[in-house]
């Protein structure tokens, strides 16, 4: 029976990235991945801001695309934000994590693809137990065990165990080839879709991947809105935004993927249990309204890896220091994201949704930018200012024309 310092379950990008880190620290790690290779679980669209790329060490082999822009879409509006500098990039996913597991690898440490995890069993040591389709059953030791299986939770929940409550959505995307003249309409910008007519329950994107490939996707809460009690399926938004807005003279579909997120409502997951810590989607590290979670992700396995390296130096009994650290580095703007994201996506009618896009076009593209993907909320300080401002002109005009109104007659 092999024995490893860490057992890192899941090779997404926060398993990955945690596993990387732990190789090059001379840790013993394993990282244990069920699929037989990274391109049949790209879950992701990956649309990111360009500084995740010098933050997590990441290489120009892992872009697929970059993006100066970002463009609004509503059922009756639509605003676009440019700069002249880039500003993100669209990730490929499945070369992040293979490039990941490689990084791992190259730190001396293992990585066992099409292999599942069964269970653990607790003895003198910590036993977890794996299948592989090649050699069955396999047990090998730990001294840590990380979840990063993802919404599966599989590591930190036992199989039956009570969990907490968990808001869940499911994103489909479609990659698709289209002529270059229609892909260069859509080459350098995120374009997102809101409204009752591209998504009720949640939103669609259009994102550029390398030349003449595009991903459009939707993602949708699974709970009831308030105005709309039967929407369409994912796949017809996704296939509305192909006919009536990017409207290709031809497309070829490469590719559909897609999966389920489940969100703790009030992040009230399981960081840790005894020598189990979790990380990335298996805690929540998603931004509630706008679906991000690569960057969270790897950000909870940095922070993971440094408490686990503790641990492993016998300076800590616990993981309880990483929970409180992960609270205050995520909690206030998750909580935020959460109201907002029910309110938007479940509660809202369209001409709400439009007044909204309507007060956005007065930010700039590095406001727009904070808002949507660093959190900024004091953006809406100038919302406000910018609301009162007009229902004060609004009410002052008004009170003109009665005075006008009342000294002529």
């Amino acid at each position: 029976m092999k024995s490893f310092d860490v057992v890192v379950v899941g090779a997404g990008p926060a398993g990955g990235h945690c596993a990387r880190l732990l190789a090059k620290a001379g840790r013993k790690v394993l990282l244990v991945e069920r699929y037989e290779n990274f391109s049949v679980n790209s879950f992701s669209s990956a649309g990111t801001p360009i500084e995740t790329l010098a933050k997590f060490d990441l290489p120009n082999e892992v872009i697929g695309s970059f993006w100066k822009g970002i463009k609004i879409v509503t059922t009756n509006l639509n605003e676009t934000w440019k700069s002249s500098k880039l500003l993100g990039v669209v990730l490929d996913f499945s070369k992040l994590k293979e490039y990941l597991a490689n990084q791992v690898i190259a730190h001396g440490g293992e990585v066992w693809m099409g292999c599942f995890y069964l269970k653990k069993v607790e003895e003198d040591q910590t036993i977890i137990v794996l299948k592989s389709k090649k050699e069955g059953e396999i047990r090998v030791t730990a001294k840590v065990l990380v979840d990063a299986t993802g919404p599966s939770r599989a590591v930190m929940y036992n199989k039956k165990e009570e969990q907490p409550f968990f808001y869940s959505g499911t994103g489909i995307e479609y990659l698709i080839e289209v002529e270059e003249e229609d892909y260069e309409k859509q080459c350098d910008q995120l374009t997102f879709f809101l409204g009752h007519k591209w998504m009720p329950k949640g939103y669609s994107w259009v994102f550029p991947m390398e030349k003449f490939k595009l991903k459009v996707g939707a993602g949708s809460l699974n709970s009831q809105h308030e105005l709309i009690p039967n929407p369409e399926p994912i796949k017809y938004y996704i296939e509305l935004i192909i006919k009536e807005y990017i409207k290709p003279k031809s497309y070829k579909i490469l590719e559909i993927h897609g999966g389920t997120l489940k969100y703790s409502k009030g992040l009230k997951d399981n960081y840790y249990k005894n020598n189990i810590i979790a990380i990335g989607d298996a805690v929540s590290t998603v931004n509630f309204l706008g679906g991000e979670g690569i960057r969270h992700g790897m950000h909870s396995a940095e922070i993971a890896f440094k408490y686990i390296n503790q641990y492993l130096d016998g300076e800590l009994v616990d993981f309880k220091n990483y929970q409180q650290e992960m609270y205050k580095v995520f909690y206030k703007k998750w909580i935020i994201s959460e109201k907002l994201g029910m309110k938007k996506y479940l509660l809202d009618s369209d001409s709400l949704v439009d007044r909204s896009i309507t007060y956005l076009k007065f930010l700039n593209i590095d406001e727009i930018v904070d808002l949507l993907f660093n959190y900024k909320f004091e953006s809406f300080s100038k919302i406000f200012l910018i609301r009162l401002a007009v229902k004060s002109l609004s009410f002052l005009r008004k009170s003109l024309s009665l005075s006008f109104f009342s000294s002529k007659y």
